[in-house]
């Protein structure tokens, strides 16, 4: 799962990073505005928000996300732990409050909570459009209960892609979701994998659904048309 930071303690986003780093592969901002500009692009599960940080607030960057309808599980992590403090995150948006100095396994505890609950649309841990399903326990894909053969990055790519389905997503959003952020390869290997799995679902009529926006990315929906 994917974790994105923004503290601008750098000393204490490193050690959230290193305390999580069995469950999540984290990023990090140090101060509001480069959050705010790698959370767009929506491709973490979750986010531990500061909130007192220069220039621009946890708050500000908690009201600019939910304006912008980025619907990413917050956690909100502070010293403050005032009532009012708590109600102001509660009321912009924010999922969970964690009140410095924690303990890690409640951070964990947190976290993933917050992931399990933000799938609104998985149900039976399967996601699906149209008549395609994905189990994402066993990695399976079928469609009108006939299995669509995908490895693990195809299967990957389609489940981001079905997560987001109505959403163009960019090349990078899927490179840097399935392949991570430290990967050597390059990103033509996006256009490879949406090959391959378009390939795989021709047979079922179903890569008219897989819709492709020149210069911007891929989009699973019923309506739109390639451009």
């Amino acid at each position: 799962m994917k974790l994105l930071i923004i503290e601008d303690d750098i000393r204490l986003a490193e050690s959230i990073r290193d305390l999580v780093s069995d469950t999540f592969e984290a990023r990090m901002a140090h101060n509001g505005e480069d959050g705010l500009f790698m959370a767009e692009q929506g491709i973490e599960d979750v986010l531990i928000l500061d909130i007192m940080m220069p220039d621009m607030n946890g708050y500000e960057v908690l009201a600019a996300l939910r304006e912008k309808n980025i619907m990413t599980p917050v956690l909100m992590l502070t010293a403050k732990d005032g009532i009012s403090d708590k109600v102001k995150g509660f009321h912009l948006g924010a999922d969970d409050y964690l009140v410095k100095p924690f303990h890690r396994d409640e951070l964990l505890v947190r976290l993933n909570a917050l992931v399990r609950r933000s799938n609104k649309q998985v149900r039976d841990h399967t996601l699906s459009f149209q008549d395609l399903q994905l189990n994402l326990i066993n990695k399976m894909a079928s469609i009108n209960g006939e299995p669509v053969q995908l490895n693990g990055r195809q299967f990957d790519v389609l489940e981001f892609l079905v997560k987001n389905q109505g959403t163009i997503v960019t090349k990078e959003q899927l490179f840097d979701r399935v392949w991570g952020f430290d990967s050597e390869t390059s990103q033509t290997v996006v256009e490879v994998y949406v090959s391959h799995i378009r390939k795989k679902l021709k047979p079922f009529g179903y890569d008219q659904y897989f819709k492709t926006f020149r210069g911007l990315g891929y989009m699973l929906s019923i309506g739109e048309k390639n451009v």
